[in-house]
């Protein structure tokens, strides 16, 4: 169960009413309503916070929620975010990078690049007194990717 903050439920309905306006899909139109009903209720199930997640990952990336709500909607959406599952995931990896780098703290830097390897994904490698870190950044968050020492 994830509760609803009053400024979170106004945006998580809002969105969810945008998007059920065009879905053509009677399914999908299903699990926005039962969403819609939930952030009325001001607490998400389980299906309702998948549906939600997927909203607010795309609706934030495409800058919407900031355009339509400005700064303080963005807020809201994020804190939101940050408390449901992928948004949870996505915070608890970096994390686990940051720690990763923490190791690296103190050393002398040898060199640092960032290489494309695909489509919104990248590589930053970190090298210090003969050891090298290799971050993954892309869609599903950061991460280390090898560390050689």
């Amino acid at each position: 169960m994830t509760d609803l903050r009053p400024d979170e439920q106004e945006v998580a309905r809002a969105e969810a009413q945008a998007v059920l306006a065009v879905a053509a899909d009677p399914d999908y139109r299903g699990e926005l309503a039962a969403l819609i009903a939930a952030a009325d209720e001001g607490s998400l199930g389980d299906e309702e916070a998948r549906t939600l997640e997927r909203l607010l990952e795309l609706a934030l990336q495409a800058g919407r929620i900031r355009a339509v709500y400005g700064p303080g909607g963005e807020q809201a959406a994020l804190r939101l975010y940050r408390r449901l599952p992928r948004g949870a995931e996505v915070g608890a990896s970096a994390r686990s990078v940051t720690e990763a780098l923490g190791g690296l703290s103190g050393r002398r830097l040898e060199s640092i690049s960032l290489d494309a390897v695909g489509p919104g994904a990248y590589t930053l490698s970190v090298a210090v007194d003969g050891a090298t870190l290799s971050i993954r950044l892309d869609r599903q968050g950061a991460r280390v990717g090898s560390v050689a020492t």
